[in-house]
C-alpha cells in the first residue's frame, strides 16, 4: 500500500519527538533533576509556577525528600529553578507528543488513510509509549523514599521501555516508506538481528551504569583505578544479594557494571566494524553501503564519547558527554534498526551469500 504523504511526515515527526523526548531525559538524569517536581499530575502538572508563592510551595515539596536532605541541603532557589526546568520539560515534552500523535492519527483514521497493518503497529507503540510514562512515575517514586536518587534498575526498565516504543514507531516508518528490495541476503539478515541484540543489550548496560552513576567510582580508561577488574570482584564475600540491591553502599555493583559494560562494549564495537565492513565488500544497495559507513563512524565516535565520558567524571557527570553517549547509541540503534528492515525477506526470496 502507497501511503499519504501526511501520514509519512507524521511518523517521521513522531520519531523525531521521541528521540528528543529520550534525550530530554538523558540530561534530566545526569543533572539530578528527575526528583525535582514530586507529584504526578497529568492535567494541573502542565502549568509551572508562577509567582514566588507556587515557587516556595514546590521547593518546600523538594526538600522533604532524601535527595535534598542527604546532597542538596542548602540548596539556592535559583539552582532549584534549574533542576525543576529539566523535568518539568521532559514532562511537558511528553504531554506535547500525545497531542501531536492523537489529533492527526484521529484526522487519519477518519480519512482512512491508515489500513490494518499500520493500525496493528501503531497499538503496540501505544501501550508501550504508556507503559513508558507509568514506568516513568514508578522511577521517580523510587527516589522519594530513603534513596536520594531513583532506582537504578528502575530506570534502566523506563528508558528501556522508551527505547523500546521509539524502535516499533521507526519500524512502523519504514513500513509506511516501504523502501523495496530487489534482492534478500539471509546471512546479513542474520547477523543484523544479533547485532542489534547485542547493541540492545549494551544500552541496557549504559544505563545501569548512568543510574547508578557509576562512572564517578571508575573515572580513568582503560583500566579501572590501576586494574583491568577490580580486586572487589574477586571478593566471594561480596557476590550476595544485599549488594546487588543496595548498590550505592559499596563499590561492588558499579564494579561489576563497569566490566560488563566496558567489555560488552568491546565486542560489539569489534563485531560491528566487521560487519560493516563485510557489508561495504559485498554487492549490496549503496544505501547498505552508506548504512554501513554510518555504523563505523557512529561506533568510534561512540567509544570516544564513552572514554571522554569516563575521564571526566571527576566528582560530577559531564553532562555535554554523557547525554551525547546516549544520543549516539539511539543513532547506532537507528542504524542497526533500519538494516534489519533493509534485509528482512520471506523465506521464497532468500538468496544465500556465496562464502
Amino acid at each position: 500500500m502507497q501511503y499519504n504523504k501526511a501520514v509519512k511526515i507524521w511518523l517521521v515527526i513522531g520519531c523525531v519527538m521521541l528521540f528528543f523526548q529520550i534525550f530530554i531525559g538523558g540530561v534530566t538524569r545526569i543533572t539530578g533533576s528527575g526528583l525535582s517536581i514530586t507529584k504526578w499530575e497529568i492535567v494541573t502538572g502542565t502549568l509551572p509556577p508562577f509567582n514566588d508563592a507556587q515557587w516556595q510551595a514546590e521547593f518546600d515539596l523538594y526538600k522533604s525528600t532524601p535527595q535534598y536532605e542527604k546532597i542538596n541541603q542548602g540548596m539556592s532557589m535559583s539552582k532549584f529553578k534549574f533542576i525543576y526546568f529539566w523535568e518539568y520539560f521532559h514532562r511537558l515534552w511528553a504531554r506535547m507528543m500525545g497531542f501531536v500523535f492523537l489529533f492527526p492519527f484521529l484526522f487519519f483514521v477518519f480519512k482512512k488513510w491508515l489500513d490494518r497493518k499500520i493500525l496493528f503497529r501503531l497499538s503496540y507503540v501505544i501501550l508501550a509509549a504508556m507503559t513508558a510514562a507509568i514506568f516513568g512515575w514508578i522511577m521517580v517514586a523510587s527516589g522519594l523514599v530513603n534513596r536520594p536518587w531513583v532506582n537504578a534498575y528502575k530506570l534502566s526498565l523506563h528508558l528501556g521501555i522508551a527505547l523500546l516504543t521509539y524502535c516499533l514507531l521507526l519500524w512502523t516508518t519504514f513500513i509506511a516508506f516501504n523502501p523495496s528490495r530487489p534482492y534478500a541476503n539471509n546471512y546479513f539478515k542474520k547477523a543484523v538481528k544479533y547485532l542489534f541484540v547485542f547493541i540492545a543489550i549494551q544500552i541496557f548496560f549504559g544505563a545501569i551504569v548512568s543510574g547508578m552513576r557509576a562512572s564517578l567510582y571508575y573515572p580513568s580508561w582503560p583500566d579501572m583505578n590501576g586494574h583491568f577488574i577490580p580486586p572487589v570482584l574477586f571478593d566471594p564475600a561480596s557476590w550476595n544479594i544485599n549488594n546487588l540491591i543496595e548498590y550505592d553502599k559499596n563499590a561492588f555493583m558499579p564494579a561489576l557494571i563497569h566490566v560488563l559494560h566496558r567489555n560488552w562494549g568491546y565486542f560489539v564495537y569489534f563485531f560491528g566494524l566487521y560487519l560493516s565492513i563485510r557489508m561495504l565488500r559485498y554487492p549490496l544497495l549503496k544505501r547498505d553501503h552508506i548504512m554501513a559507513v554510518a555504523l563505523i563512524v557512529l561506533l568510534n565516535v561512540q567509544v570516544l564519547l564513552g572514554i571522554l565520558t569516563l575521564v571526566n567524571s571527576q566528582g560530577t557527570i559531564p553532562v555535554f558527554y554523557g547525554v551525547m553517549h546516549q544520543s549516539i547509541a539511539i543513532f547506532i540503534l537507528t542504524v542497526i534498526l533500519f538494516m534489519n528492515y533493509a534485509f528482512r525477506q520471506q523465506d521464497s526470496e532468500v538468496v544465500n551469500d556465496r562464502r
